[in-house]
Parts: C-alpha cells; sequence; structure tokens
C-alpha cells in the first residue's frame, strides 16, 4: 500500500518517510529536477526494490543523494580538489559529480563500476527528507522506466502507486529536467548528461570541459544514467520541429488529421497551428525545459497519437540539456534534415 504525505511548510511530517527510507523501504520525493524515487544506497536490497518498482535494466547506474558533505565519507573514496570548487560552486543544485566509490556502496548502485554518481540537491523536501533518514539516498527519477520523468507528484501517483512505500508530494519541481552528470575521474571533466548546470556555468569554473552524452559501443555498462537506453518517450509518435518550418508541419498535421490520427504540438513560438491539442511551453528554454515532461505526460492523457515538438532557438545554456531529452524522447526523429546539423552541433 503506497501512502501520499503532502509537504507544506511542516517538514515533521516527512518523520515516517524518513524512517521507511532508513530501514529499507522505496520512498519517492521531489528534488529541483524531477521526482526521485529514493532508498537507502547502503542498502543492497533496498536497491534492488528500485529496479523492480521502476522495471529498470540493472546496468544503468544510480545517482546517490546526499544532504550535508559529511555524507561523502560514506558514499565516494577521496573528493579531489577540483570536485571541491564544483561542489563549493554548485551544490546544492542539479550537479552529479562522478568520483571513486566508497566500499560502503553495493555495486548494484553502481551496475558494477568503481566509480559513483553524487549529488546535493537544492529542493528543502529532499534535503530534509536526506537529513532526517540519516542515509545516503540512491535515486533514479520517479517513473517507471522509458516514460516521461515525473516533475508533478501527480505523476508519480500515476507511475508508482502500489510499487512503493511513500509518495511525498512537494509541489512541481522548478527545473524540470535531471541534472548535469559530469566524470571527474579521467584526465579532463567530461560531460555524460546535460543538465541543469551548463557547459558554460562548469568551463568557467574548471577551465576545460569536454561533451560525450552517448557511449560510442551498446556493450558498454553507461557510468551515467541517460547514456545507453531510450528515455522520457510518450505513448505517441514525436517528431521535433523548428518554429521556422511552421508551414511544413502545417502540411504534416493535415496529412495525419486525414488519416483520422489525434495530432498534439507543445508550441516555444507564436506560431498557430490546426492540431487537436496544443500545449504552450512558454518562449525561453528555461521555462520549457521546466514543462517538457509535463507537457509529454499531458498529451499522453489526452489521447494525442502524433506530437510535434517546437524546438527553443536559444543557444548555450539549458539548452543542450532539452534537446538531449527531447532527442531521446523522440527517438531522434525530426522533421527537417536542416534540424540534423544544429543538433549534431549541440
Amino acid at each position: 500500500m503506497t501512502k501520499v504525505i503532502q509537504v507544506e511548510r511542516d517538514l515533521s511530517v516527512l518523520d515516517e518517510a524518513a524512517k521507511c527510507l532508513a530501514g529499507g523501504g522505496l520512498v519517492a520525493f521531489p528534488t529541483e529536477t524531477v521526482y526521485g524515487l529514493g532508498a537507502s544506497a547502503l542498502n543492497e536490497a533496498a536497491v534492488a526494490g528500485i529496479f523492480v518498482a521502476k522495471g529498470r535494466p540493472q546496468d544503468n547506474p544510480l545517482i546517490v543523494h546526499i544532504s550535508d558533505k559529511k555524507m561523502l565519507d560514506q558514499v565516494v573514496s577521496s573528493v579531489p580538489p577540483a570536485a571541491e570548487k564544483l561542489m563549493d560552486a554548485f551544490w546544492p543544485g542539479p550537479l552529479t559529480i562522478i568520483l571513486e566509490k566508497s566500499e560502503n556502496i553495493p555495486i548494484s548502485v553502481t551496475a558494477g563500476l568503481q566509480t559513483v554518481g553524487v549529488r546535493m540537491p537544492s529542493h528543502p523536501v529532499a534535503l530534509a527528507l536526506i537529513e532526517k533518514s540519516g542515509v545516503p539516498v540512491a535515486a533514479p527519477s520517479a517513473n517507471l522506466s522509458g516514460c516521461p520523468s515525473t516533475t508533478r507528484a501527480s505523476h508519480v501517483i500515476h507511475d508508482l502507486t502500489g510499487r512503493v512505500d511513500y509518495i511525498v508530494d512537494g509541489g512541481a519541481c522548478s527545473v524540470g529536467l535531471e541534472s548535469t552528470v559530469l566524470d571527474m575521474t579521467g584526465e579532463v571533466p567530461q560531460i555524460l548528461r546535460p543538465g541543469g548546470v551548463s557547459l558554460e556555468e562548469l568551463q568557467a569554473v574548471l577551465g576545460e570541459v569536454t561533451y560525450e552524452p552517448a557511449l560510442k559501443d551498446s556493450r558498454e555498462v553507461p557510468k551515467s544514467p541517460g547514456m545507453k537506453y531510450r528515455h522520457y518517450a510518450p505513448k505517441g509518435e514525436l517528431y521535433l520541429v523548428e518554429p521556422r518550418y511552421a508551414e511544413s508541419l502545417a502540411e504534416k498535421l493535415a496529412f495525419f488529421s486525414g488519416q483520422g490520427k489525434k495530432t498534439g504540438v507543445l508550441r516555444c513560438s507564436d506560431n498557430q497551428y490546426e492540431a487537436d491539442f496544443v500545449i504552450d511551453c512558454g518562449k525561453t528554454a528555461e521555462a520549457y525545459a521546466s514543462a517538457l515532461f509535463d507537457a509529454l505526460r499531458s498529451m499522453d492523457d489526452l489521447g494525442a497519437e502524433v506530437m510535434f515538438a517546437e524546438l527553443p532557438q536559444d543557444e548555450g545554456g539549458i539548452v543542450p540539456a532539452l534537446m538531449n531529452r527531447m532527442l531521446k524522447a523522440s527517438g531522434g526523429q525530426v522533421l527537417e534534415e536542416n534540424l540534423t546539423t544544429r543538433i549534431e552541433r549541440l
């Protein structure tokens, strides 16, 4: 039986969920990025429950969440000076740092690797829950594997009721995309998954930073979530399009409507479309990032069978992360070939 806890101002309502976490249970909770499905990172049986609840592949590692830097001793074997600089600059916040793991962390957390991703979320409910539990918390996104991530408690309730012990409702997530994952175990820091901390921000602190958002060999075990499997996918077909191709999009909408299919558009421009469903996702990349997963889930609820998502025209900042999620959600389907060049550049 899943219990939903509504958090407003009184954080003492988290006590029973924290006790559940410490005792090996599963608790879904909000962070500033997306909702996470948490279990004690020190408890192998509890961690196994995450994979069962989500239907998650075993070779997809989990990120460990902490509420205080003192918890790092339980999670990683050492913290190099460059990683300390990052923690000072971006924690608490949407940055996951990959370091050599501690012996305390079961290999089920890291998919058998000797490295582990760790972050300190900035959401006050997440911090309080972890602190009250007294354990570092392994937590992927709180959704069924492959589905759009959850940015509202209602999304989690839809996906995981009956699969977890508690769902903590702390409101909508502000960032809306998962954290940036930065590998600090090589010679040059490397982004493995773009997110809420941008390449430019990382370079301002560290200097040289590279970007490797996918595996070169599909047989490899990824160091970060989001590198190997299709993620974030809605039930219907999803295509990406730039707003300047509104005429082509109008033709596609007419074609699919003529076939009797329900159509939808995720819009970030002032373009007008004849579609069954149109969802405005905001004019800025930040607004779009915050709205994306909720919009995809809303399209599913409405029954959209073919969807088109306009892409923001900004560059830098959170745009690479937004494009990354949209590409995975669409399976790389684009309306105009010209868009491929821009995608590859990002």
